[in-house]
């Protein structure tokens, strides 16, 4: 949950942590098991949490505001990894589904939910480049940055519509990337 000093350092900007308190946070309160789900929306005049796991029902999980700060915030006990959701904003007399913009997962194209993530049970496979970085002195490096779009570059097969996944970019962008010299790569999300 967000206390008041995070909702202080939101409101100013300077919150650098930001991602450990807004989206989806698995958290144990009061020895219950759950998630979190806290977003940004001033303007809302309500926000609810639907998903899989309440029918994708905006009455059954409406979050509380936390004035003035404009977050919208609810703790939902039994969710866990591999939760589907989305957070239903109203205002002005309609509403909208989104995605969550803290999410650390989401589900593949077609389909826009985003996915509850337990993010420390990840493991890392960078240790040889990590332990290399600190001999590099990077501020003093030259670069050479490859911009690509996600949802064009190199479509797989005959379907216009078909993006390639994450995994198929692993194994096809970064060795094109690295055996053409770039030292950095920007990506331009899919549209």
């Amino acid at each position: 949950m967000l206390s008041d000093f995070d909702l202080h350092l939101l409101g100013e900007g300077r919150h650098w942590k930001s991602y450990e308190k807004l989206g989806a946070q698995l958290e144990t309160i009061d020895g219950v098991a759950g998630v979190t789900f806290a977003v940004w929306a001033p303007n809302a005049d309500l926000v609810s949490v639907v998903g899989d796991f309440n029918g994708w029902d905006g009455a059954s999980h409406r979050m509380h505001k936390r004035i003035p700060s404009g977050i919208w915030e609810l703790f939902v006990p039994g969710l866990g990894p591999g939760t589907l959701y989305k957070f239903r904003v109203h205002a002005d007399g309609t509403h909208a589904d989104r995605t969550d913009p803290y999410g650390f997962a989401a589900e593949v194209p077609p389909r826009t939910a985003s996915i509850v993530t337990d993010l420390t049970a990840y493991q890392w496979r960078d240790g040889d480049w990590m332990a290399d970085r600190a001999s590099r002195n990077a501020l003093a490096a030259p670069i050479s940055i490859y911009e690509v779009h996600l949802g064009s570059w190199r479509r797989p097969g005959d379907d216009p519509q078909r993006w390639l996944t994450y995994a198929d970019l692993e194994r096809e962008l970064v060795p094109y990337v690295v055996e053409m010299g770039f030292t950095h790569v920007e990506f331009l999300p899919p549209t």
